[in-house]
């Protein structure tokens, strides 16, 4: 082989060397400005759907102070209820007191009255008789009082 085909051979191979090489660089490029324009697009989307998503997070802290207010209000509704449980057992526990005070009133106007059907006579079991009125037991109520004159 004549040292001018080497040559031309060797050009060739240099030319098809840096066809490749300058090629290599061009596709490289393209992808490298293609990455770059996915990038770009898949940040706008981002920073769409960040909106959206802010949104939801916001709406969740809505909802979670809604439930804290729900929550603090249904404690002071059982702290309210459980004083006016405690109000009604103390009332319950006056007005049967009360009660008993006047039963035994009603049994010293009874033991007091001359006309009173229910003294104890000797011979008689207090056990026997009638329940005094107005008791839980007397049916009839209060007997009416009587008018002077």
């Amino acid at each position: 082989m004549a040292t001018s085909t080497i040559i031309v051979i060797a050009f060739f191979a240099v030319a098809a060397v840096l066809l490749f090489v300058a090629l290599g660089v061009v596709l490289r490029h393209r992808r490298t400005a293609h990455r770059r324009v996915q990038a770009g697009d898949i940040r706008d989307r981002a920073a769409e759907q960040s909106h959206a998503v802010g949104q939801r997070e916001a709406l969740a802290e809505e909802t979670a102070a809604q439930a804290r207010v729900a929550q603090a209000e249904g404690d002071a509704k059982t702290a309210h209820a459980a004083g006016l449980k405690h109000q009604a057992q103390a009332l319950r526990s006056n007005a049967a007191t009360a009660r008993d005070d006047v039963k035994k009133d009603f049994e010293r106007a009874e033991t007091i009255d001359p006309d009173s059907q229910t003294h104890d006579t000797p011979g008689q079991d207090t056990r026997t008789r009638e329940t005094p009125p107005g008791t839980p037991g007397d049916t009839h109520g209060p007997r009416p009082m009587r008018r002077a004159g």
